[in-house]
C-alpha cells in the first residue's frame, strides 16, 4: 500500500504556521506498514487543491489530505474533493445533528456557517468528529480513497488512529510495520560516512528491506537511519538489530548515540558509570559546553560547574594559565587543569580559540584548542588542535560538540 500525504492551508505556504501534521501522520503510516513518497502542501483554493489531489492519486493507493475541512469561507477541501469524484455535495442530516448537539452540550450558539461542515460528497463517508466540528471523510475514487481528516492536531492525530489506520490496514488485507532507527555520529561528513558504508549499501542494493539514508544534522551530526518492514514491529525491530550491527562495524566509534540520545547525555553516562564528576572552562564557547550538560536531566550528579574565561587576564588570574598566548596547546592544557582544581572536579575539560571575525595571536579563523584533564597527574593533561570552519555561530557551536566528543572518544573504551 502507498500512500501519499496532502496538507491544506495558504499559512503553510506562507510560513505561519510549520506544517507537524504531515510528520506526524507520515510516522504513523509507517508504523501502520504504508509506504509514503510523497507530501505535498497547497494553499486555499478549490483548482489547486483538486490538481494536488489528482496528481497524488496518479503516484499512490491512498492519500490523506489534512486541513480544510472548517466552517469558513476559505475552507474549500470539500468542494475540490467532490470535483475529484466527479459529484456533488449534499447535506448528511445525521452530521449535522451531531454538530448542533455539540454545540448545545457547550450552551453555544450555533453559526449558520458550521452547517458547511456537514457537506459531503455524494458516494463518500462521513467519519465521526469526537472532538471539534468538523467531521472527517473517506472518499472512494475507483479503486484508491482519498481520506480527510481536520488540520487541527488533537482532532487530527484522533481521527487518524481511530478511523484512517484501521481502513488502510483492511484494505491492505493484513497489518504491517515500518520501523526506523536513527544511528548519530560525529566527526565524518556525509560523503565520508557514505564512503564507508559502501560495502552494505551495495550489498543493499534492489533488496529495498533495509535501508539506509543519511540525514545531515549541522551541530546533531550526520544521523544514519535504517529502515526495516516486517509483518509485526518485533520482526522489524530484529531486522533493525542485525542491520545495527553490520553498520557499527563499519562506522566504529564515530556513531556515539541511538535515538534521541544527545552528545552530552552520552558523555554525562560515561561520567557517571565512572563516578567522575565534569569541571569545564570556556574562552570561544562562552559557557556554551556547561550549558549543553547542564540542559541533561539529572547532570548535577555527573557535572560541577563551569567558568567562562573569556578575557586573557581571567586565564592567567583565574585558571593558572602562563603568561603568553592563550590560542595554544599550552593555554587549553592549562585552562583544564584549571578548572579541575577550582571547582573540584575530576575531570577538566577546556575550549579556547578563533571563532572571529578577525585571528588571534597568529591563529586563523577556526583554530580551536580543546584541553583535557582525565589523569591522575597534572602531566597527563594534553590538549587538541581543531581546525573549524564556517561562521563565528557555527564555529562556536561546533567546537563545544567537538570537546565533549573528544572526552567521549577518552572515557569510552575502544570496542573489542
Amino acid at each position: 500500500m502507498l500512500a501519499e500525504v496532502v496538507a491544506v492551508g495558504t499559512e503553510l505556504l506562507l510560513g505561519d504556521v510549520v506544517d507537524t501534521n504531515s510528520a506526524w501522520i507520515g510516522r504513523t503510516l509507517a508504523l501502520a506498514g504504508v509506504d509514503v513518497h510523497h507530501h505535498s502542501r497547497v494553499g486555499d483554493n478549490v483548482g489547486r487543491i483538486a490538481d494536488v489531489l489528482r496528481l497524488a492519486l496518479g503516484r499512490a493507493d491512498a492519500v490523506v489530505v489534512c486541513g480544510g475541512l472548517g466552517p469558513t469561507p476559505d475552507d474549500v477541501t470539500r468542494e475540490a474533493l467532490a470535483e475529484v469524484m466527479g459529484v456533488g455535495l449534499v447535506r448528511d442530516a445525521e452530521v449535522l445533528e451531531r454538530i448542533r448537539a455539540l454545540f448545545a452540550r457547550q450552551d453555544r450558539a450555533m453559526s449558520p456557517s458550521n452547517e458547511r461542515q456537514a457537506d459531503v460528497p455524494t458516494g463518500a463517508r462521513a467519519i465521526e468528529q469526537r472532538r471539534g466540528t468538523a467531521p472527517g471523510l473517506i472518499c472512494p475514487v475507483g479503486d484508491q480513497v482519498v481520506y480527510a481528516v481536520p488540520g487541527v492536531p488533537h482532532e487530527m492525530t484522533e481521527m487518524v488512529d481511530r478511523a484512517v489506520v484501521p481502513d488502510l490496514q483492511a484494505r491492505m488485507g493484513g497489518r504491517a510495520a515500518i520501523v526506523s532507527r536513527v544511528l548519530h555520529t560525529w566527526g565524518l561528513a556525509e560523503s565520508s560516512l557514505a564512503d564507508r558504508l559502501a560495502p552494505r549499501l551495495e550489498a543493499l542494493d534492489g533488496a529495498g528491506n533495509p535501508t539506509i539514508a543519511f540525514l545531515a544534522g549541522g551541530t546533531a551530526g550526520v544521523k544514519v537511519r535504517i529502515t526495516a518492514k516486517a509483518g509485526t514491529a518485533g520482526e522489524a525491530e530484529a531486522i533493525l538489530d542485525a542491520e545495527e550491527v553490520a553498520v557499527r562495524s563499519l562506522l566504529g566509534r564515530c556513531v556515539f548515540a541511538v535515538g534521541g540520545t544527545t552528545m552530552e547525555s552520552v558523555v554525562g553516562g560515561l561520567l557517571q558509570a565512572r563516578q567522575l564528576r565534569l569541571g569545564v572552562a570556556e574562552s570561544m564557547t562562552g559557557g556554551m559546553i556547561a550549558s549543553r550538560c547542564t540542559e541533561v536531566p539529572g547532570s548535577s550528579s555527573w557535572f560541577r560547574g563551569g567558568i567562562v574565561s573569556y578575557a586573557s587576564e581571567v586565564k592567567f588570574d583565574v585558571l593558572g594559565v602562563p603568561q603568553g598566548p592563550v590560542v595554544c596547546s599550552e593555554a587549553a592544557t592549562a585552562m583544564a587543569l584549571g578548572a579541575r582544581r577550582i571547582l573540584g572536579a575530576d575531570v577538566g575539560l577546556s575550549v579556547t580559540g578563533v571563532a572571529g571575525p578577525e585571528e588571534q595571536d597568529g591563529r586563523p579563523v577556526g583554530t580551536v584548542f580543546v584541553g583535557l584533564a582525565l589523569g591522575p597527574e597534572d602531566a597527563d593533561a594534553g590538549a587538541r588542535c581543531l581546525r573549524l570552519a564556517g561562521d563565528r555561530a557555527s564555529i562556536r557551536q561546533m567546537a563545544a560538540v567537538w570537546a565533549l566528543d573528544h572526552l567521549r572518544l577518552e572515557l569510552q573504551p575502544p570496542p573489542i
